[in-house]
């Protein structure tokens, strides 16, 4: 594996830790906590992540399907876990692409469920694909392929790329 991309740590203290950056990147994302995405399973490279069925996550009143940007928002989010899943350091990333590809709608009623795996790193990309199902992970409603980049922030701290205020100009 390259540099910043594997397991450190004894697997209960691991397990605790990603538990934990699951719970934060669920809650501390406005989108993420107002769509209620939980965290099913997570490990180094991959996770399990789960949309409840809400009436208020409909696309289309007439079919009761959840609409397709949940979908995409959930696909995006999950294989954002797997990435920091996969990192021994924190370090900011950012999606570069995400292909989805839809084969059918999901089932009303039924939750959706993302899997997602990063299936190659290099020292500044991950790449990751990614399934959205509702009863069968063998029967998807979409897949997906991405491409994170790794420390999106090239190490500076919050706030570093902003421009400070002209000078006269009001605040």
């Amino acid at each position: 594996m390259a540099d910043n991309h594997e397991d450190t740590g004894g697997p209960d203290e691991a397990a605790v830790q990603l538990a934990y950056m699951a719970e934060l990147m669920n809650k501390g994302s406005p989108q993420a906590s107002s769509l209620g995405f939980h965290t099913l399973e997570i490990s180094p490279g991959r996770a399990l992540v789960r949309v409840k069925y809400r009436e208020d996550l409909i696309g289309d009143p007439a079919t009761g399907v959840i609409a397709g940007g949940v979908v995409t928002t959930l696909l995006d989010h999950t294989c954002g876990q797997a990435v920091y899943a996969g990192l021994k350091k924190a370090v900011a990333i950012a999606t570069l692409d995400l292909r989805i590809d839809y084969m059918r709608r999901s089932e009303p009623g039924l939750d959706v469920f993302v899997a997602a795996n990063v299936y190659k790193w290099t020292h500044s990309i991950a790449f990751v694909r990614a399934i959205a199902y509702d009863r069968d992970p063998q029967d998807p409603v979409a897949a997906a392929q991405a491409a994170f980049m790794l420390d999106a922030s090239a190490g500076r701290p919050p706030g570093a790329n902003l421009k400070p205020p002209a000078r006269g100009s009001a605040a």
